[in-house]
């Protein structure tokens, strides 16, 4: 009893030294605790409080619009201009002229305006316009790789014929979507299952037709164009270059392409890929999406693009119900043209970019198109006006009106063809008044554009300049 006395006790007066010891560690901030010798902390701040909503000032208008009572030029002066254009000898002896006036639709001024005539690639506003009211802007074209059975897989083209042979861009029209970003999906998905090698079949069948059409032979050699197909690499380009020359078969050299990707990323290719049909019942193992199509159809309005604008006006031609071909497109585009009211007395459209023999149009189903557009009536239709290149900016106007009235006030598509130059769009003038304007000359002399094209820029640049009534 006493030695059990003696332990508690013990064990108590060691408890007290601890106690004591940690409560001077305390006191002096050395361990956490509440005492301390500390001076007192302030008072925290009181909890913020939120005010509560009120109202702002009204909306202001941070950009400027165009003045509608700007004078608009009169008549005289312009029929002046109209008169020295016609006498430029460089211009031909076929020359078709409307300026109209945006904002009323009134012509103020023309020259043989009802007469078809080549349009060249002026014709792409068509196109644009007929993709833009028929189809979803932010619509995109998924090329996918299905799979029938184990180590059976089909790549299957919707459309995109800007595929990147490696890996795709986010901000890229042509190379959004990339083949190496496909392989690299395959690759995952497979090596779920162990499967190691694969035979490769290809499905283009989503356009019809000949993939050339009313082009000529030398076309894609030359590469102003690809043959149309379901799917391509960088619009079946062979090398670097705007103009470089295209492969006669892009859908099966992206097939090719892609085969070449899958064996980078483990999976072995038996064979050379073959054509063939994905059934409805196969399962997708991998998908890439194309750029949206609002920004496919500025690309190829900027850059006069005959290859995406052929694939555009198939994707018009399905959504109409019609053939994926030449002359499905074309007609789903005439259609789509007559719905929109424009009067297309004498129009013929052999394609849908005006590259090929036989198109026609006359300038006033053209400055028809341009003030539908322009007139607020189908809001869908302002990216076509706004997707047109700018003068001595970007796209195909990037070198000309460079250091003249009109650099940065005229939106205008070109065409060019040998023995033809055109243009169309809209300009403001120097008093603030928006212009539409169609030049066509499809008789022009000389090899070269150079003679058409000065003439046609300078009646340009009279009407940016225009101060006159």
């Amino acid at each position: 009893m006493a030695l059990m006395t003696r332990v508690v006790t013990g064990t108590v007066a060691a408890a007290l030294v601890v106690a004591g010891g940690y409560a001077w560690a305390d006191i002096h901030d050395f361990v956490p605790g509440i005492l301390t010798i500390g001076p007192e902390p302030a008072p925290p701040a009181p909890f913020p409080t939120a005010p509560g909503a009120s109202l702002g000032s009204s909306p202001t208008d941070t950009l400027a619009t165009l003045d509608p009572d700007a004078p608009s030029p009169g008549t005289a002066e312009l029929q002046a201009a109209v008169d020295a254009l016609l006498a430029d000898p460089a211009m031909g002896t076929s020359v078709g002229v409307v300026v109209s006036d945006a904002l009323t639709g009134e012509v103020l001024v023309s020259a043989t305006p009802g007469t078809p005539r080549v349009p060249a690639s002026i014709q792409k506003i068509f196109t644009a316009a007929a993709a833009l009211s028929t189809l979803d802007p932010d619509a995109v074209l998924t090329t996918t790789v299905t799979q029938s059975a184990p180590g059976r897989l089909t790549l299957v083209g919707a459309g995109d014929m800007m595929l990147a042979a490696g890996v795709g861009s986010p901000t890229a029209v042509n190379g959004r979507a990339g083949l190496d970003d496909l392989a690299a999906q395959v690759s995952t998905s497979l090596g779920l299952t162990g499967v190691t090698t694969v035979r490769l079949a290809l499905d283009d069948t989503l356009f019809t037709g000949s993939s050339t059409g009313p082009w000529a032979d030398d076309i894609p050699g030359l590469g102003f164009a690809a043959p149309v197909a379901a799917v391509a690499v960088d619009t079946g380009r062979l090398a670097e270059g705007e103009y470089a020359p295209r492969t006669p078969d892009p859908a099966m050299a992206a097939a090719q392409a892609f085969a070449v990707s899958l064996a980078a990323h483990g999976i072995t290719v038996e064979g050379a890929p073959t054509r063939g049909t994905s059934g409805a019942d196969d399962t997708v193992v991998a998908s890439v999406d194309s750029a949206p199509l609002g920004e496919i159809v500025e690309y190829f309005l900027h850059t006069s693009d005959n290859t995406i604008t052929e694939v555009v006006a198939r994707l018009v031609a399905i959504e109409a119900g019609l053939p994926a071909s030449f002359a499905g497109s074309t007609q789903a585009v005439t259609q789509e043209l007559r719905r929109l009211g424009v009067d297309t007395t004498g129009l013929r459209l052999a394609d849908a970019s005006g590259l090929g023999d036989g198109s026609l149009a006359s300038a006033t189903t053209i400055d028809q198109l341009l003030a539908v557009m322009s007139d607020g009536s189908h809001p869908e239709l302002r990216t076509v006006m706004t997707g047109m290149p700018v003068a001595a900016l970007d796209g195909t106007l990037t070198g000309r009106f460079v250091q003249s009235d009109a650099a940065g006030v005229v939106r205008a598509k070109t065409g060019s063809l040998p023995g033809v130059t055109s243009l169309a769009g809209n300009v403001l003038t120097a008093d603030g008044r928006e212009l539409l304007f169609v030049v066509m000359a499809d008789e022009a002399p000389g090899p070269g554009q150079w003679g058409a094209r000065a003439g046609i820029d300078a009646f340009v640049v009279t009407l940016a300049g225009c101060g006159c009534r």
